[in-house]
């Protein structure tokens, strides 16, 4: 599904929602869309996501479900999530998961578009995305993990660290796993060639809040 190039002024996230059924028939029809096999997970059953948002995603034979999502690379795999806008772009801007060695595994923990519109002002996240890549690098790699991790394994072992060399908690919290004691897990254990996706309500690492609350980025 293809992306335009990021403007100077991110999109309103409210504006994105409305175009997202739009944009997933025109890659349903488009001969340039991503491929539409559906893969199952290595073992031959189909991938189980688990949490609270998975409902509202797509499910069944809709496209982007989790059996769908399966057979993307990590990257494509993102863009079918209309939760994830925010991250998405910021990963494409940033080219971080271009550095990692090719066959390298990795865990993205994805936080959604409302986690990031309750962190970061409008203008503050135009700020990153535009004029201090440095910082948006940072702040991604914090949401890194090498290696294909289930979100059981990273509950059971107790601590993570993320490509920015920080060591994070992992803790089963009932329903989800709570992340450096600040993100909850909302849907789990999406998979992708060689990565695994876990979406998560909050924004991790160092950057401070400059969210006021005015700001409609939020859906």
């Amino acid at each position: 599904m293809p992306h335009t190039a990021t403007a100077t002024r991110r999109p309103r996230l409210r504006a994105l929602r409305l175009l997202v059924p739009t944009l997933l028939l025109a890659a349903c029809t488009s001969g340039t869309a991503a491929p539409r096999t559906a893969t199952p997970a290595a073992d031959g059953t189909a991938p189980h996501v688990t949490g609270p948002l998975c409902a509202a995603l797509p499910t069944g034979t809709d496209p982007g479900n989790p059996t769908f999502l399966a057979g993307q690379p990590a990257d494509e795999a993102l863009r079918w999530l209309p939760t994830l806008t925010t991250f998405e772009a910021a990963l494409r801007t940033s080219g971080v998961l271009t550095d990692l060695p090719a066959g390298t595994g990795v865990t993205i923990l994805a936080p959604t578009d409302d986690a990031f519109a309750a962190t970061f002002s409008e203008d503050n996240w135009d700020d990153l995305m535009t004029h201090h890549t440095d910082q948006l690098r940072t702040l991604l790699k914090a949401h890194l993990i090498t290696g294909t991790h289930p979100i059981d394994d990273l509950a059971g072992a107790g601590t993570a660290t993320t490509l920015d060399g920080v060591t994070i908690t992992v803790t089963r919290t009932g329903p989800t796993t709570r992340l450096a004691d600040r993100a909850d897990t909302v849907c789990a254990d999406y998979q992708a060639t060689n990565a695994r996706i876990h979406l998560i309500n909050a924004v991790l690492g160092p950057l401070p809040v400059t969210a006021d609350g005015t700001d409609h980025r939020a859906h």
